[in-house]
């Protein structure tokens, strides 16, 4: 008789009230259950930490089921298939597990996997962040969205973030002049020399709708949004007629209870007729093909930049999610659970 696997794991035992506290989640063993007809044993390699992370944590109105208290927390990742009971996967194969767990070991059903297919020179890194559901996000936010055209001004929050560095590029690559604002001078200096952004504005270092008048003349027609709050509101008072907002995160009030604020200046929603809306990845899925023919070949070129910041150790992950949430992080974030295979 085989010894059951040993399952590392975090459980949610608490919702948190503000920013994630010690205690709020646990990090316990259990051994991993037997396989049933169509499910696979995934070895999780990589786990993605995400800002939806805490929005799962809470009890508010969202769009999926909140994590239930003493469940494993949920996340998404890729990783190599140990074990399988089901005819679409073989030991060996590359995974992407779009609602795992934070833990070493995920028993999925066969439709809860995609299959990774590498490509040569691009690391198994890029599957979970420009190839995964980042560069997803940022391709239908600011392409079927936003609509960027040749000669607009396009302005991208959290810039130098995961999605919002694919946004801006793909925004470049259509003609439009692109504006990022982001945190610290080293991010913004990214954007410019590197990703090719217009301008970029640290939100640290200077007043934001000052520095919008400054590098934004002549207003702004797309906002692809990441942070909310005042950073929000700086950039819908300068929008112009018929501008068009992809709101995809407002990650400056993730930690805050009750309901969120809208924009201070909704009548300007009305006066200059903007297009406000809200986006998450999962409703663009059955469309991934169309966005990846744009992708794939971009980063396989070295066309198209991003970065990954990779902490080690999935008993870090509860202190990694903060990194988040102050900026200490460089590019797409996630935690390196097992060797790659």
């Amino acid at each position: 008789m085989t010894t059951p696997l040993n399952n590392r794991r975090w459980r949610l035992v608490r919702r948190p009230e503000g920013d994630i506290a010690a205690g709020d989640l646990e990090f316990t063993t259990a051994p991993v259950p037997a396989l049933a007809a169509g499910e696979v044993l995934v070895r999780n390699v990589y786990l993605s930490l995400d800002p939806t992370h805490r929005i799962w944590m809470s009890d508010r109105d969202q769009y999926l089921p909140p994590v239930e208290i003493g469940a494993v927390m949920r996340g998404g990742g890729i990783g190599v298939v140990e074990d399988t009971r089901s005819e679409r996967f073989a030991r060996g194969d590359i995974v992407s597990v779009g609602l795992g767990g934070w833990e070493d070991y995920t028993v999925a059903s066969e439709r809860q996997l995609g299959r990774v297919r590498r490509l040569d020179g691009v690391p198994l890194t890029a599957h979970l962040s420009v190839l995964g559901s980042t560069g997803l996000t940022a391709w239908y936010g600011m392409v079927d969205i936003g609509q960027p055209k040749a000669g607009e001004t396009v302005v991208v929050s959290a810039a130098a973030g995961a999605v919002g560095s694919v946004a801006g590029q793909l925004a470049r690559r259509r003609g439009a002049r692109v504006v990022g604002i982001a945190g610290g001078a080293a991010k913004c200096r990214w954007l410019v020399d590197e990703l090719g952004f217009d301008a970029a504005i640290d939100y640290r270092a200077e007043d934001v709708g000052a520095a919008l008048d400054r590098h934004c003349p002549n207003g702004i027609d797309v906002n692809f949004e990441n942070v909310g709050g005042a950073t929000m509101d700086a950039v819908i008072a300068r929008m112009n007629t018929f501008g068009r907002v992809a709101l995809c995160g407002m990650i400056s009030t993730y930690n805050h209870s009750g309901p969120v604020p809208g924009p201070a200046d909704f009548a300007r929603v009305l006066m200059r007729r903007i297009t406000i809306r809200g986006f998450i990845v999962i409703d663009f899925l059955p469309r991934a093909r169309e966005a990846l023919a744009e992708l794939t070949p971009l980063v396989a070129g070295g066309e198209l930049k991003w970065k990954a910041h990779v902490v080690d150790g999935l008993e870090n992950a509860a202190d990694a999610l903060g990194l988040l949430f102050t900026g200490a992080h460089d590019g797409k974030l996630m935690v390196r659970i097992s060797p790659e295979p």
